[in-house]
């Protein structure tokens, strides 16, 4: 589903952040990427969720070249792939119900399906009762739910999450992944950058390691 050959990534004329990055990720397969803070994990996103494109080397997705698709094409993709952001990108003057209800609106969902849908995700993230509150009267922790239930309610197939758990305590934390395995099991690959490592032991999947820009799977160096 994605290839990344020989990938490398700069902002600007600055130095190198990510370096000849090679790998692939296949349709349901699922990676927790780790790293020290400044490895290049929110680097490494930005380019799967396609918010910016390779210095050098080759990146495909669904079939297609990044560099060389068409507007409207990289459009399609981002509408496949979800997002959880570790800033939460939440719209301010919409309440918790439109934010996770917006990317089924975005592609004409039935009203009443999307009623339905976001009501049964916000419950399941415990926020219920909080479907008419704005993001700015939330705390980190709401928000963050908020986040995951926008990211995975239009069963993305592929998943992207930065830190999904770092605001929660290990009950909810549990809970979303536990929402994310899931998806997995139907289909969604699922990529989880963290520096929880009791993730990958409650829940396990592959492990991805970034230090200094560089990748590696397996064990760390």
């Amino acid at each position: 589903m994605i290839r990344f050959e020989n990938v490398g990534l700069r902002y600007g004329s600055g130095p190198e952040v990510l370096h000849d990055i090679d790998l692939t990720l296949e349709s349901g397969s699922g990676h927790y990427l780790v790293g020290p803070t400044g490895a290049g994990k929110t680097s490494l996103l930005s380019l799967l969720y396609l918010g910016r494109r390779p210095t050098r080397g080759l990146l495909t997705m669904f079939g297609q070249d990044v560099a060389t698709a068409t507007r409207s094409a990289l459009t399609g993709f981002r509408r496949r792939i979800g997002v959880v952001f570790q800033d939460y990108n939440l719209l301010d003057h919409l309440s918790a119900f439109d934010n996770v209800a917006l990317p089924l609106r975005l592609v004409g969902t039935d009203p009443d399906m999307v009623r339905d849908h976001v009501h049964q995700l916000l419950e399941w993230v415990g926020l219920d009762t909080m479907a008419e509150v704005k993001p700015p009267l939330m705390s980190g922790g709401e928000k963050q739910r908020v986040a995951v239930a926008r990211a995975v309610i239009g069963q993305p197939d592929v998943l992207l999450a930065d830190e999904p758990t770092g605001n929660l305590d290990e009950p909810m934390a549990d809970r979303l992944m536990m929402l994310f395995m899931e998806l997995n099991r139907h289909g969604t690959t699922l990529v989880i950058a963290t520096h929880n490592t009791r993730l990958p032991q409650r829940f396990p999947h592959p492990v991805l390691h970034l230090k200094e820009g560089f990748l590696k799977a397996g064990r760390p160096w």
